[in-house]
This record gives C-alpha cells, structure tokens and sequence, in this order.
C-alpha cells in the first residue's frame, strides 16, 4: 500500500489530528493508498506556505526558474515506474498510458521551461507628451491547481507547469481517485530542488472535498485558480471564483464529434475513430462519443470500424484498454447502452458483460436524440454512429451538444474539410487525424459545456499572469490644476 502525507512548505506532514483515507484500487477491490485526509487548517498551512514563498520565487531569474523545470523534467522521468505502478494501482488503466502520461508530462515541464523568458509585454504609443506607456505581464501570485484522476500524470503536472514558469507558487489539490499519483508528482519537485512552498499538494477525502475546494478558492492569497473535469463540477468551481472575483481556467467534459465525409480515406478514419474512442478505455476528455458519416459511405465505414472493433478486447492485463476508474463506472455506461438498445438502436458489442471495471467496446448504431447516448457524455468505451446527407447537416450534427473540446474531420478534399472544421464549436479540430492529441506547445481549451481558458505554451502566460499598464513620465508634464 502506498502512503502519502501532504506537501505542504517543503515539508511531508500528516493532516489534522492524522486523519487519513483510502483508496480501493478499482480492479483488486482493495486498498492500494493510505493519504493524509486534509482538513481546513491545512488548507490554511498550505494557502500561507505558498504565499510566503512568491516573493522570492517571482523575483527569481527567468534563467533560474527556467534550470529548476528542466530538473523537475528529468526528475519526472527518474520516478517513470513509481508513476506507472502507482497509477495502474490507483486509476485501473494500463501501464502503456501512464508510461505516456509521463512522457508528455516531462515534455510540459521542458516547454514551461522554455517559456519563462517569453513572459513578454509591449511598449503602448501615448498621446501624452514624454510618457513611455508599457503593457506588463507580472505573476498573478498563488495558484491553485485541481487535477482529475483520467490522465493522472499528464493533467496534475499541467495543472503546475506553467503557473510555476510565470513566477506563480502553486497548491495543487489531488484527485480522490489518485492521491499517490498526484502527491507522487511534488515529490518530483523535492528532488529537483524547488525551493519549499513553490509546490504544495493537499490530499483529501472524497466527502471533504467541497469545503477543501471552497476553502482554497477563498483564501485572499489565491490569484488564479485551474480545474480540469467534469462539467457539472466546473460549473460549482466557476460559482465560487464569481462570489470570489477569482479567474479561473477551466477544461471540463466532451461529447466529441468525429466527421467521416464521403471522399474520406475510409482505412484511416476506421484506424482513428478505433483510438479516438476506445483508448484508455474511453477515459480521456478527446474521446470521440460521435462519429458522424455521410450516408454514402455509411455502410462501407461501419462495416469496417465493425471488424477493427472486434479484435480489441478489454482486460485488466490487456493493452491499451484495461479497465475503467471503478466498477460503478462500468455499470454506468452500460446502462446507457441499455438505454439506447430500449429506445431502438443496435449496439455491436463482442460481449454484454461487465466483469468488475472492465468492460468491452462497443458501436450503437441507429441512435436518436430520444437516447441518453445522443447528449450524455459516455466518458467510457462506447461510440454512437449518426448518419448525414451533406456537409451542413454534419455541422449541424457536429454542434448539436453543449460541448465542444476536441473534434475531426475526415476528407480527402483539404479545402472542403477545412471549412467543415472552421464552423465546427470546439476549441481543437484535427483534419484527417484523432480527436485524441495533445502536445505540451499547443493551447488546449473548449468552448461551451467544455470550459474556457487554455493551456499549453504561450497561451497559457495570458492565464497565469497579471497585464499591468506601467509609465514613465520622462519630461515635464502640464496639469490643468
């Protein structure tokens, strides 16, 4: 079993009169973690660690913030199998995505590390004689990052990276799910030398977790707050830094549409939609719920993602789709499944049954808007397949959902796909490639249902700085009093 206390000033410290929770690993059916249950006293020791820490740690040289993420990234992939045990254990995928996740989580910390010299600004012409007006960009002050438990490594490690390259300190704030992953990730800041209090991480129990969230959002320390999600938690988070005047940046559900036009290469869609929507079981925010194919090729396509489906089977020692975060999430989506098979869809599945939290993948076909799999994200190994008769009812179709993170589009005709994909509502869109991609230099963010703000590189500095308006009088000025 694996233990964990909170990182809070530097330091491995128990919570408040020791309280502690498990976490049943959701595959063994047992505990797999014992961490420090954090109480609102420690929220405050955390809030105060972080606050005393940003003066030193924003006047530091860009050039010496820049050298400790470079470590922090090498110190990432020196704890790569704890990371990967750790994960397996706590979140039920397989090791091949989390040996991803930390690959891609040390190239963020490399490519926050590249942008601390690019926290630029602007010299602004002004109408008043001898005045040079500037545009500057300053750290916001102390952050608080909220990481999920889906891509574990990847997500808590973004919820730190750039906040820290800006001059931020940060708190990170674990997931219930995977406490020894997250709190595994400030042990990585230990070793490459942070000094203590830029990298906090609070662990929680999961019925603590609104009053820790509310208390972190509303300690005045707090600048700038992040989430990554689910919708409807989003929206409470969105609430409190209202009643707090908080920014906050928020990437939350998807329900993401994958368009197949009639010229596609249909080989390759087949190939895409098979990662996009069942990798990792599903459990990725990019999933592909939808795939929308034009009626012409409808046949031909499903014929073929059939038979791709058919070899891929879940099984908690198979790669790459394991199981799912917990039995009941299994059961979750199958009761979707069960729902459209009612309501008249055919659903093309090797086998019904769920063992435990695995479960297999699945094609609904004929699906209706009647159907919870129309407008429900299934975040599970289920993809629905609508048909179109032209490029604007696949528009149509495509944005027929409150979300809009990730989506594709299919096509041999580049020019046509790119003004399908112009007037699709989501933050990314990939021409002849998954809805599933990321890398750490691109801004990754939704419209509607799925949040606002964006991660990645140098769209990430607007998030996690503040823009002053700095002159200097240089000559004499005149005053009409």
């Amino acid at each position: 079993m694996f233990a964990n206390e909170l990182l809070i000033g530097g330091q491995s410290v128990a919570a408040q009169d020791q309280q502690t929770f498990d976490r049943i690993g959701p595959a063994c059916g047992v505990a797999v973690s014992r961490s420090a249950a954090a109480q609102l006293a420690d929220v405050d020791h955390a809030v105060k660690a972080a606050q005393e820490a940003f003066p030193a740690w924003s006047a530091m040289l860009p050039g010496a913030r820049r050298a400790l993420l470079l470590k922090a990234a090498d110190a990432m992939e020196a704890q790569r199998a704890a990371f990967v045990e750790r994960a397996v254990a706590e979140a039920g995928g397989h090791a091949i995505w989390y040996q991803f996740n930390v690959t891609l989580a040390a190239n963020m910390l490399r490519e926050a590390a590249s942008m601390t010299t690019q926290i630029s600004g602007e010299v602004i012409p002004s109408d008043v004689p001898g005045s040079i007006a500037m545009g500057v960009r300053q750290a916001a002050g102390v952050v608080v990052g909220i990481a999920p438990w889906n891509a574990p490594i990847i997500l808590g490690t973004r919820a730190l990276a750039m906040p820290l390259a800006c001059g931020n300190t940060v708190i990170l704030k674990a997931s219930e799910q995977c406490p020894a992953v997250h709190r595994l990730i400030g042990t990585v800041f230990e070793d490459a030398g942070f000094p203590p209090g830029v990298v906090n991480v609070i662990t929680n129990a999961p019925q603590d977790a609104p009053q820790i969230v509310e208390r972190l959002i509303a300690a005045p320390a707090v600048r700038r707050v992040n989430f990554t999600g689910s919708t409807g938690v989003g929206r409470i988070i969105a609430e409190h830094c209202a009643r707090h005047l908080k920014p906050v940046l928020l990437e939350l559900g998807g329900k993401n549409p994958l368009l197949v036009l009639d010229d596609a290469d249909l080989d390759e869609a087949v190939e895409a939609a098979a990662f996009s929507a069942y990798f990792n079981q599903g459990q990725i925010c990019m999933s592909a719920d939808r795939i929308l194919v034009d009626r012409k090729v409808a046949d031909a396509f499903l014929e073929k993602f059939a038979a791709k489906v058919a070899t891929l089977k879940a099984a908690p020692a198979d790669a790459p789709l394991a199981g799912m975060i917990a039995p009941a999430a299994a059961q979750r989506v199958s009761a979707m499944l069960d729902d459209a098979r009612q309501l008249g869809a055919r659903v093309l599945q090797s086998s019904a049954e769920v063992q435990g939290n695995v479960m297999q993948p699945a094609i609904v076909d004929q699906v209706t808007p009647a159907m919870r799999v129309y407008q429900e994200e299934s975040f599970g190994p289920i993809v629905s397949v609508l048909r179109f008769d032209s490029d604007e009812e696949a528009i149509q179709l495509a944005n027929d959902s409150e979300y809009g993170l990730s989506s594709a589009v299919f096509s041999r005709d580049i020019g046509r796909a790119m003004a399908v994909a112009k007037r699709i509502e989501s933050g990314i869109c990939h021409i002849n490639g998954p809805t599933v991609h990321d890398e750490a230099q691109m801004p990754f963010g939704g419209v509607k249902g799925s949040g606002y703000g964006r991660f990645g590189g140098k769209a990430a500095i607007n998030e996690f700085t503040e823009l002053r308006w700095i002159t200097i009088q240089t000559t004499p000025r005149h005053y009409p009093i």
